[in-house]
């Protein structure tokens, strides 16, 4: 079961206060829908990596936030205080996204690894089995502009 506070009321805490505690691990990302063309808010973990902000998407490609992105890559982020708008572009290739996890599995060893296990990964989590457990995945750098 996974934990999914509603995005508006998030989106109003973390505004409010939660950018002091969360601004670490978790970004406001805003997308214009593909079909409303309103804007819509999720909060989502991220890896700032040579100034780039890096997500996953939990729910890979069916999460509404990614598909508003492939029709509009123009968004706006929110870390901690601060806004700024962005241009998010998707990774898919299985060898970055093997970095990618390397990474987080490096900065966020436990957590990580739950995460992992929890998604199906079996056996020794060495690079082999990272590349083929990140065919399935979708990331997305968000660069500021």
């Amino acid at each position: 079961m996974k934990f999914r506070p509603p995005n508006r009321l998030f989106a109003q805490a973390y505004r409010r206060f939660l950018y002091r505690v969360a601004s670490g691990m978790v970004l406001l990302l805003t997308t214009r829908g593909r079909k409303t063309g309103r804007l819509h808010t999720v909060g989502l973990q991220y890896e700032l990596i040579a100034g780039d902000y890096w997500v996953g998407a939990a729910d890979g490609v069916k999460a509404d936030w990614y598909r508003n992105i492939l029709r509009n890559p123009q968004v706006e982020v929110q870390v901690g205080s601060q806004k700024f708008p962005a241009h998010a572009r998707v990774i898919s290739d299985p060898e970055q996204l093997a970095d990618f996890l390397q990474y987080r599995l490096q900065k966020h060893p436990l957590m990580l690894r739950l995460i992992l296990r929890a998604g199906g990964l079996r056996g020794k989590l060495d690079r082999a089995g990272l590349v083929r457990y990140a065919e399935k995945l979708k990331a997305v750098v968000l660069s500021p502009d």
